[in-house]
């Protein structure tokens, strides 16, 4: 089992967008299993001809979200993501539609902002 990631320079999205969508991706679909170590951040920088502040921006995101975490000196790990990643998502609702319902928002006028958002953040549509 290894770590399988390509950037495209020339793509829409920016290199450590791409790191961070690929390894969240797997780490999601237990391609990388809980508890898998990942490569140093000069490591994998080296590796995919990288900046090593690119490969440590996409970390950063990644452990924001739950999906890695750092052990110091023992390195960076998978963490259990799709529980935290669903917890959080959640959680992130909840408190959209509590807001939204204190602005007078009604429940299709709510779901339509959301599903506009979701479009955007996905680039469907």
């Amino acid at each position: 089992m290894a770590l399988r990631i390509t950037v495209d320079p020339g793509a829409q999205h920016p290199p450590y967008e791409q790191l961070r969508a690929q390894i969240a991706g797997q780490a999601r679909s237990g391609a990388l299993p809980t508890g898998y170590k990942l490569p140093t951040v000069r490591g994998l920088a080296e590796e995919l001809g990288l900046a090593a502040n690119t490969v440590a921006k996409a970390y950063r995101a990644l452990e924001a979200d739950g999906v890695i975490e750092t052990r110091g000196r023992n390195g960076t790990f998978v963490a259990a993501a799709g529980d935290s990643a669903e917890k959080e998502a959640a959680s992130a609702a909840e408190a959209y539609a509590r807001r939204a319902h204190r602005l007078g928002l009604d429940e299709r006028a709510a779901r339509a902002a959301v599903d506009d958002a979701l479009r955007a953040a996905y680039g469907t549509g």
